[in-house]
């Protein structure tokens, strides 16, 4: 039995009575075609059963179809769980990703992000904070950063300070006698820089008694279990008695602080009103449900491929309009109270 024959653009062009010049421009430059045109090709494509050779497509037009993605680490669940909502935008898309895991150097990112102009991406997702959006913008690609520093590439971030404002109004609401902020530093050119803002915000208008605590927490289990030890220790000696409400900037070190609380008592103990920031699945999973404010991950992915197709289909046009400015997309946080504030009165969202 003999083997059947890869369908060419010649046998396209046959069958099309159109010159294999056309048939390319239909794959590179589709804009070039009248719409009826297009439509012919589309149809002679499906009745001669094309499959296509993605290598010969790239090595003809130079389109990889490959996006860049550099997380700062998946430690925390919040990136976790949007690269595994980027990933998954492929079905809608089409496109795929090549993904790194920042370095805490620049020149060694720098060196992530030369590869991967080398295997020829066509845009850049980048959540770490390493590299000065100034820089990023040179790279002659789109850009689509998440949830850091922005002035000069697009971007897709929380409200971060309504959600800030959302989390210490919810424990200013339980009446605790002491509000507890417990953050990493955070530039203030950072989004979520907000979230210790929105924090001293309201405390300040509401004239509250609060104390911050902002501890670099490294990048591990262990790192972070250190620190949170002994702000608990600390807590314990200065406000014993007292009913603190704890207001921590992301749910992996949220989830991190219970594990002590129920490692030190078997519980949580009454004193204890808990929330966390994003809603990733350890908000969920954890042993006790944490009160938390949502990111909606799902929309803020969804958002940042959309925005960075929509400039690469663009620029793929015979007359392409560039975007002039940055555009920033801001997402509403979403109040979700669980176990870890609602336990007095027996009241939870569902989640």
């Amino acid at each position: 039995m003999g083997t059947k024959k890869n369908v060419a653009f010649s046998d396209i062009a046959e069958y099309t009575h159109f010159s294999k010049t056309t048939i390319s421009r239909y794959f590179n430059n589709p804009d070039s075609l009248t719409l009826e045109n297009q439509q012919i090709i589309a149809d002679a494509l499906e009745k001669l059963n094309y499959k296509e050779n993605k290598v010969a497509r790239i090595l003809a037009n130079g389109k990889t179809e490959f996006i860049g993605v550099i997380v700062p680490d998946l430690y925390h669940h919040y990136y976790s769980e949007m690269l595994n909502q980027i990933l998954a935008s492929y079905e809608k898309f089409g496109y795929k990703f090549l993904v790194f895991i920042r370095n805490e150097h620049e020149e060694t990112e720098r060196c992530y992000i030369q590869e991967l102009m080398a295997y020829k991406i066509e845009g850049l997702i980048i959540m770490s904070h390493t590299i000065p959006s100034r820089e990023l913008a040179s790279l002659q690609i789109p850009v689509v950063t998440i949830e850091r520093e922005d002035e000069f590439v697009s971007s897709v971030n929380t409200d971060n300070y309504m959600g800030g404002y959302q989390a210490t109004s919810l424990l200013a609401w339980h009446k605790c006698d002491i509000l507890i902020h417990i953050n990493s530093p955070t530039a203030k050119s950072v989004p979520s820089y907000g979230r210790l803002q929105g924090f001293l915000d309201l405390c300040e208008e509401r004239q509250l008694n609060y104390k911050t605590y902002v501890r670099e927490m490294g990048h591990s289990f262990e790192s972070t279990y250190d620190v949170l030890f002994s702000i608990v220790e600390e807590l314990e000696q200065e406000y014993q008695g007292m009913k603190k409400g704890i207001f921590i900037s992301n749910d992996t070190h949220t989830n991190v602080l219970l594990n002590i609380l129920f490692r030190k008592y078997g519980f949580l103990p009454d004193d204890y009103l808990i929330i966390g920031f994003d809603n990733s699945p350890i908000s969920r999973e954890a042993v006790m449900p944490i009160s938390t404010i949502g990111q909606q991950i799902n929309t803020i992915a969804g958002e940042a491929v959309s925005l960075l197709v929509d400039q690469m289909t663009e620029r793929k046009k015979r007359r392409p309009h560039l975007q002039e400015k940055p555009v920033h997309k801001i997402i509403t946080p979403i109040l979700l109270r669980r176990e870890t504030t609602e336990k007095e009165s027996g009241y939870a969202e569902a989640f």
